[in-house]
């Protein structure tokens, strides 16, 4: 069983589409990052940098005494390779997987999370603030929208990249961007929205009202 620490954000909805797409039993264990959930100290024993998501695996495959994990993208490549699911045994076909899995949590994630901030939340509307996040945004999905010119999926089949980085691409509106602009984009986007697991993954953020 893994116990998942999840609040309704992007990297939350990274393992809840893992989690339903490969079938895995799991716990759901709210953290209210508005209440301060995530500076409890039970919560900083599992999540050191009082960030949501982390998980618990108390059935590790060596057998041994449960393991913590935090960071969205190490708990999604932990679990591809316990289950031997979204990611590919060939070598050069996981690094296609992997480069694109640490694009997004390297750019995509955190251009598009200042992106949120500066447009949406700031107490003061900085306008350099506002168009550099933007614009950088956008350069990044321009990126996405070419890799995805000649192939269903980042990374040919669908894996942890496309599931790091669709969670992300879901609050477009937020960060000022349109997907018709991003026609590949788009195309990508809606055969994901449709998948069954994306559809359970998105209705436990419920729990989370």
């Amino acid at each position: 069983m893994i116990e998942l620490y999840y609040w309704k954000t992007p990297n939350g909805h990274k393992i809840t589409l893992f989690l339903e797409e490969v079938g895995l039993p799991y716990s759901l264990h709210p953290v209210n990052i508005g209440a301060g959930d995530q500076f409890k100290p039970e919560f900083l024993q599992i999540a050191p940098n009082n960030r949501i998501p982390a998980i618990v695996d108390r059935d590790p495959a060596d057998g041994g005494e449960a393991i913590s994990i935090f960071e969205s993208g190490a708990i999604l490549l932990y679990l591809a390779e316990k289950t031997g699911k979204l990611i590919p045994a060939e070598m050069r076909d996981r690094v296609e997987v992997l480069q694109w899995l640490f694009w997004q949590m390297g750019g995509l994630g955190p251009m598009a999370g200042q992106n949120h901030h500066f447009n949406q939340f700031a107490a003061e509307k900085i306008p350099y603030a506002i168009e550099r996040y933007v614009n950088e945004t956008k350069r990044l999905y321009g990126v996405l929208d070419r890799r995805l010119s000649d192939r269903e999926f980042v990374a040919g089949e669908y894996s942890i990249a496309d599931i790091a980085i669709y969670p992300w691409i879901v609050p477009y509106t937020m960060q000022s961007q349109k997907l018709e602009d991003f026609p590949n984009i788009q195309r990508w986007f809606e055969t994901i929205k449709n998948r069954p697991a994306t559809i359970r993954a998105y209705q436990k953020a419920e729990v989370c009202q």
